[in-house]
């Protein structure tokens, strides 16, 4: 097991370092660019979507834009927060936020871009809409051999990987307050994890809508009482993330490479933008025009990282934990927030991370239906994945922790970088119907429709637009 891990730490520095930072960065600023800075300019109408779409609701046999923009956040939003978070500081340093920050911001353009396109080339499914990178691979790109593999890729990554991730968190929180049998609570996890599965998208809607505002909101009324009661010291903390970021110190030692890399990582690992993940749940929504939902999806990439990530980079940084590796993940965020609040605040996480990680794990999966349905539309191999997912959230309650997130970051980097060539080859179709919608917009408020026949390219490629 150590050879494998030691195997998987080498794979996962070269790719890292060398093709997949490279390109986050990069395909970024190229869409922040062509889409003349979608992610800043359009920050108000990204919230009046969202308010429309909760005040919608949503009809029988459809997904509001709220519950898709509800199901992509609960993927987001879960250990990446507040374990991995937790892990970037403690192998990188104040300096990994910076990057953390900055992979969302510029990371934003591509999550609008990929979201924009799985709502454009989405198809009907049994009772929603679907779609993600492996449809509009074989109906843009002429490729389905493309979407097969990714398809394949991503029902590994989430559906396994991430969830063992997710399950590993969860257990190891509990087990350190609590001293709760990991192998006891990955069974009850397990448990309620098939019971929502087996139910369907429409029962991991519901689910997701409940929980992720109830849980972020919580979370973030703890951080900003934390905050208020460190006011002085907070400008000090804030300043060290920056000086970190560019520090002389880290760049003398070699160690700012490592800064970039783990703010990059986790930052990647929490919000997802260019992975390819959320545009599953963004295919999902019922919206008058495609350009809403990859709006919702990059204010989702916002909310992750530049609010609930901030939130336990301060609350960890305002403390006095050590930062020197010798406690890390959901370990060294539980042990932050005792020193502030006491021992019922490494209770209090546990229980946060109960919900952000299941919130997650059915997330996730969701993900994971979709792809399975374009590979085939046989139910038994959808039968027979939703147990492998139970045994896989049993495994990862159980694991050791370096194994599963180096496995994690190894699968992660793999999908971002086939979704990532799909959307720049695709990115023109998307920024066209950006054109549109802002050309409606210009012309009246309300009643912004679109046609397939409004974008030349998309002749015979799509029917659900008509």
């Amino acid at each position: 097991m150590e050879n494998l891990n030691n195997w998987i730490i080498v794979t996962n520095d070269f790719i890292w370092t060398y093709i997949l930072i490279a390109l986050l960065i990069c395909i970024g600023i190229y869409f922040t660019f062509k889409s003349r800075f979608v992610q800043f300019r359009n920050i108000r109408e990204m919230f009046r979507l969202l308010g429309d779409g909760i005040a919608s609701g949503n009809h029988k046999n459809s997904v509001s834009s709220f519950q898709a923009f509800c199901i992509a956040t609960a993927s987001r939003v879960g250990t990446g927060n507040l374990a991995g978070v937790a892990t970037a500081l403690a192998l990188g340093g104040p300096g990994a936020i910076f990057w953390m920050w900055l992979i969302a911001l510029i990371g934003s353009a591509s999550a609008f871009i990929e979201s924009t396109l799985a709502q454009i080339y989405k198809v009907k499914g049994d009772r929603s809409f679907i779609g993600g990178p492996a449809f509009y691979m074989e109906k843009g790109l002429k490729k389905r051999w493309l979407g097969i593999l990714f398809a394949v890729i991503i029902t590994i990554t989430f559906g396994l990987v991430f969830n063992s991730v997710q399950a590993n968190t969860v257990t190891l929180a509990f087990h350190e307050v609590f001293g709760t049998s990991r192998v006891w609570l990955g069974i009850i996890l397990t448990l309620f994890t098939l019971l929502v599965i087996f139910g369907g998208i429409h029962r991991i809607a519901v689910i997701s809508g409940i929980i992720v505002p109830l849980m972020a909101i919580a979370y973030i009324l703890l951080a900003a009482f934390i905050l208020f009661t460190h006011l002085g010291t907070l400008p000090h903390v804030i300043g060290s993330i920056f000086t970190n970021a560019f520090g002389f110190e880290q760049f003398a030692s070699g160690g700012l490479g490592a800064v970039i890399m783990q703010g990059v990582r986790r930052g990647l690992f929490s919000n997802e933008a260019g992975m390819g993940s959320a545009p599953n749940a963004a295919a999902t929504a019922t919206v008058s025009h495609p350009v809403k939902q990859g709006l919702i999806q990059a204010l989702s990439v916002f909310t992750d990282t530049l609010i609930i990530c901030s939130c336990t980079a301060l609350i960890i940084l305002l403390s006095d934990v050590p930062l020197d590796g010798s406690v890390k993940g959901i370990q060294l965020t539980q042990m932050a927030l005792s020193h502030q609040i006491g021992s019922v605040g490494g209770q209090f996480i546990a229980i946060c991370i109960l919900l952000f990680a299941f919130s997650s794990i059915v997330g996730n999966y969701s993900y994971c239906e979709t792809n399975l349905f374009f590979i085939s539309k046989n139910k038994t191999y959808l039968q027979l994945y939703r147990i492998i997912v139970g045994g896989m959230v049993m495994f990862g309650s159980i694991a050791a922790l370096d194994l599963v997130w180096n496995i994690a970051d190894l699968f992660m980097a793999i999908m971002a970088i086939t979704n990532l060539i799909a959307i720049v080859l695709l990115g023109k179709i998307a920024l066209k119907a950006l054109q549109d919608y802002n050309r409606q917009r210009r012309i009246r408020k309300k009643n912004i429709i679109f046609k397939s026949s409004f974008i030349p390219e998309l002749k015979d490629s799509t029917s659900e637009w008509e």
